[in-house]
């Protein structure tokens, strides 16, 4: 029986039939490959009109936690800017059918945000495609283990700040002169924030520095009455995961380290999001909502 993510259920025994098998996807990963697909909402979402009315712009909106909160704003009432790989053109366009399924207005945006101009070109079309912009939601981001850090290339490392660090900041600068009193800021951290793996030293490192930027724009920018927060999820099931992010025979076993014993989907995220885009969070500023199974954090 379908259900949705209001019904009264089991944490601990939901999403049984999705351990993962060892697998391993080629680039940056797409979900149509995932050998067990992972949940974004799809048919469990319920909306209740929550985010009416509003623009939002979500970086890597094809897959993943992108994905889940793409739908989830559009169910809510949010036409949906989504920015994405160009070779994941296919789980975008997913995504895009299932925002005008939800009576909203969808734009496609692909490109790579480690590119500068793109970031630029990328709000400025937001903005003119959807009459403007009062959600942004940073979450696109890149993941690669390295098992030595003398293997920790240079090019890796860049790349990886480049894209979870500097777009956020070039996305989030393009965006402010179009965001108005009563706009929400929402970043994408994680728990390596917290409890950092020693494979993903530069990844840990950058969402580390997101949490800090969330905090320290949050405080410059709420006498302006823009919010800024920040999500920070555990183990989540996302094309991320098997395209390198981990070891491909350890994605079995991930998520066991978390109190409820499995791993996360996208769609036990999206509620997250939109409660921090909604009025409903009018008095939070520079938090850090975990979303991680349990997980304690320092």
């Amino acid at each position: 029986m379908a259900t949705d993510q209001y019904a009264f259920e089991d944490p601990s025994k939901k999403y049984a039939d999705k351990t993962p098998p060892e697998q391993y996807l080629e680039g940056s990963g797409k979900d149509a490959d995932l050998a067990i697909p992972a949940d974004h909402g799809e048919d469990t979402y319920r909306g209740s009109g929550r985010l009416e009315g509003r623009k939002a712009l979500v970086t890597g909106g094809d897959s993943g936690i992108g994905a889940a909160v793409a739908i989830a704003y559009a169910r809510e009432g949010a036409d949906v800017a989504i920015a994405y790989l160009p070779e994941e053109e296919e789980d975008a366009q997913k995504i895009v059918g299932l925002i005008e399924a939800a009576g909203q207005k969808a734009v496609a945006i692909a490109g790579d945000i480690k590119d500068r101009q793109f970031c630029l070109d990328l709000v400025a079309k937001t903005v003119d495609e959807l009459g403007g912009l009062d959600i942004l939601v940073n979450n696109a981001g890149k993941q690669q283990h390295v098992e030595d850090f003398l293997e920790l290339s240079d090019e890796n490392f860049d790349d990886t700040f480049k894209t979870n660090v500097y777009a956020m900041f070039w996305i989030t600068k393009a965006a402010l002169p179009h965001l108005k009193p009563g706009s929400s800021i929402i970043n994408t951290t994680s728990i390596q924030a917290y409890s950092p793996a020693p494979f993903l030293v530069d990844y840990a490192s950058t969402k580390a520095a997101i949490n800090t930027f969330s905090k320290a724009l949050s405080q410059q920018l709420a006498p302006k009455g823009i919010r800024v927060n920040a999500v920070a999820p555990g183990p989540i099931w996302t094309p991320l995961q098997p395209a390198g992010g981990q070891p491909a025979d350890a994605l079995p076993t991930v998520g066991e380290e978390t109190p409820l014993g499995r791993w996360g989907q996208p769609a036990e995220l999206a509620p997250a999001y939109v409660f921090l885009a909604s009025g409903e969070s009018s008095y939070v500023i520079g938090e850090t909502l975990h979303v991680n199974g349990g997980m304690p954090t320092p």
